[in-house]
């Protein structure tokens, strides 16, 4: 490991990437606007591996929208068949 300081971090993030991906999985949202929060976590696992501490706020961030409920909108062509 190049920063062995950073070890605490890692175990942080990683634990929270658990939790997240937990959280989105128990979330009672169309199957697109999972998808599209799972993408979200996978690129912030990516980033994780370059920038540990951006990875962290990045992370952060969604958890606090998932929180508040900003979720990504549901695609126009889903909104439209529901509709009717």
């Amino acid at each position: 490991m190049e920063r062995d300081g950073q070890l605490p971090l890692y175990d942080l993030v990683a634990a929270r990437l658990k939790d997240a991906h937990a959280t989105v999985r128990g979330l009672q949202v169309p199957q697109d606007v999972r998808a599209a929060l799972a993408r979200r976590l996978l690129v912030i696992t990516a980033a994780s591996k370059h920038d540990l501490a951006g990875a962290a706020r990045r992370l952060e961030r969604l958890m606090e929208d998932i929180d508040r409920g900003a979720l990504p909108a549901e695609p126009e062509d889903r909104r439209a068949k529901g509709s009717t």
